[in-house]
């Protein structure tokens, strides 16, 4: 049976990837699903508009990334 994807991160699983800016920084999309699912809301957003990004970085964790133009 086919795993259901994230309408955020995709493939990967969502407790892999940490946000890396503003307020929620160092938290995983889970846990802002979980506890924030308006602030989930506008990460989709960001990412059906292609302000958005994942990164895995040198340490391994999949970091994402909003444009910086498109926080204020």
């Amino acid at each position: 049976m086919a795993q259901a994807q994230s309408p955020l991160t995709g493939i990967i699983e969502e407790d892999k990837v940490v946000i890396d800016f503003g307020e929620f920084e160092g938290k995983s999309v889970l846990e802002i699903a979980d506890t924030k699912p308006d602030y989930y809301e506008f990460l989709v957003s960001q990412k059906d508009s292609g302000n958005f990004s994942i990164r895995r970085t040198k340490d391994k964790i999949y970091r994402l990334y909003i444009h910086q133009t498109h926080l204020n």
